[in-house]
């Protein structure tokens, strides 16, 4: 395990020599977590986005954890998703479905898409609805400081321009606080709609990880670790990821970790 950061804002920082070697481990970090929710809890709530994050999470569908991990008792969702098709080539749910939820054994009735039937309001408000009726049931925990959704696990993966899920620098959703999930209909980077949790429910997450890979991350991944560091200014997205009430974890390879100073790559390295 990589040291635990002294900051206040970063629970933990791990930086791998290989991309192997960060999924092995995050595979492994996952499947702990999925342990422990099911244990204490009789669930385990994981959203993702999409990229290069699933197939990081591919050595989940192999051995051991292929048979380990209780997939019956995981749900899933999409802490961000864009307003296409399901069979859409940029649909993060078909991105999960063909990468990794075709190959373990979650129950189709606890994988929650969004209605790519409806416009992307439509389909924000409902996705919203639906958690909400989770979190009556206490499927979904609560967070005690806001009353948000508390799932298990958030993972994101940090955009280059220091966006998460589909929330992006100046954009106005990130200052929506009342609602869970929210919708864009003019994202920067292509389909233009899209719909994304808000900062309030991804901040109320019991685990965080926060994935950066490649080298052209190495500037926002200092910038954002810089920040948390010094306390400076909070204008990236990524920047204001510190959840209340649970762990944030950063996992890193060498190139994305480039330009963090000797010292600090030093300690926490894996």
């Amino acid at each position: 395990m990589a040291a635990s950061g002294d900051v206040k804002s970063i629970n933990e920082l791990r930086i791998f020599e290989s991309i192997d070697d960060l999924a092995t481990d995050l595979a492994e970090y996952i499947a702990q977590l999925s342990e422990v929710s099911v244990r204490e809890r009789g669930f385990f709530t994981i959203a993702l986005t999409g990229g290069s994050l699933i197939s990081l999470m591919g050595k989940l569908s192999e051995a051991p954890y292929n048979k380990t991990v209780d997939w019956t008792k995981w749900y899933v969702f999409w802490a961000d998703e864009r307003a296409v098709a399901k069979n859409h080539v940029d649909s993060n749910y078909k991105l999960t479905k063909d990468g990794f939820l075709s190959k373990v054994s979650v129950l189709n009735s606890h994988i929650y898409s969004i209605n790519e039937n409806l416009t992307v309001e439509e389909a924000a408000r409902e996705y919203e609805f639906m958690i909400r009726q989770l979190v009556k049931v206490r499927t979904i925990d609560v967070s005690e400081s806001n009353d948000c959704p508390k799932f298990d696990l958030i993972l994101l993966e940090l955009g280059s321009d220091g966006h998460v899920a589909s929330l992006f620098p100046h954009h106005i959703s990130l200052q929506h606080k009342e609602d869970w999930v929210t919708y864009i209909t003019d994202s920067p980077e292509p389909p233009p709609e899209r719909i994304t949790f808000t900062l309030p429910v991804i901040n109320s997450a019991s685990n965080i990880v926060m994935l950066g890979v490649g080298d052209e991350k190495a500037m926002v991944v200092k910038q954002v670790i810089d920040n948390l560091t010094n306390g400076l200014d909070v204008s990236l997205p990524a920047k204001m990821v510190s959840p209340s009430e649970g762990k944030l974890v950063w996992f890193l390879d060498k190139p994305s970790a480039s330009f963090l100073n000797a010292k600090e790559s030093k300690q926490d390295e894996i």
